[in-house]
């Protein structure tokens, strides 16, 4: 089956593919050729990914998810939550957002956060949210070279690593959009019976 997943963040394609494979192949909004900016104004991930998904249901007749993440910190009031991508400015840099959140938790004693993502997916039927949480902790400064966001800063809960350690199988796994991944192509398969 032939869906696409709304974006273009190469990191994501990888993990969302390699966890939908072989049943489903998931194109990009590149490979649909969309080059418009998706609706992102929601004040929550629900609304976020709903928008994303929504927009290109519409546009592109093509049944699509989208997704939204945040990393909520406990000691900030849960931010950045829904303004992870953009905690440092609009330019959504993955150095100065990590940069920020460090300067932010410097004489903070609670370091403890997690990871929310967010799912929607929307066909002609209707749309329907998929979550997965990954509790854990933020260190003080960086560590590993994989993954992308402040995956260099997060140690899940149970785990000596941060995410940018481990390897993607090890980040499949346990992560904040496998988990959500996983429930929508449990859901998937189930709605193609």
């Amino acid at each position: 089956m032939t869906i696409c997943f709304a974006t273009n963040n190469e990191y994501k394609l990888i993990e969302v593919r390699h966890a939908l494979a072989p049943d489903f192949n998931v194109l990009s909004l590149q490979e649909i050729n969309c080059q418009e900016e998706l609706p992102e104004t929601g004040h929550t991930l629900e609304a976020n990914a709903y928008q994303k998904a929504n927009h290109v249901f519409e546009h592109y007749a093509m049944p699509c998810f989208a997704d939204d993440t945040g990393l909520e910190v406990a000691a900030l009031n849960n931010e950045p939550g829904v303004y992870s991508a953009r905690y440092a400015g609009p330019q959504r840099n993955n150095q100065q957002n990590i940069d920020l959140l460090l300067a932010n938790l410097k004489d903070k004693q609670n370091r403890s956060a997690r990871f929310r993502t967010v799912i929607c997916w929307r066909t002609e039927q209707g749309s329907w949210y998929f979550e997965g949480i990954v509790k854990g902790t933020i260190i003080e400064e960086r560590r590993g070279k994989g993954g992308f966001g402040y995956d260099a800063v997060f140690v899940p809960e149970g785990f000596n690593q941060t995410f940018a350690e481990m390897s993607l199988e090890e980040k499949n796994q346990l992560s904040h959009r496998a988990q959500a991944v996983k429930k929508l192509v449990a859901f998937l398969k189930e709605s193609l019976r």
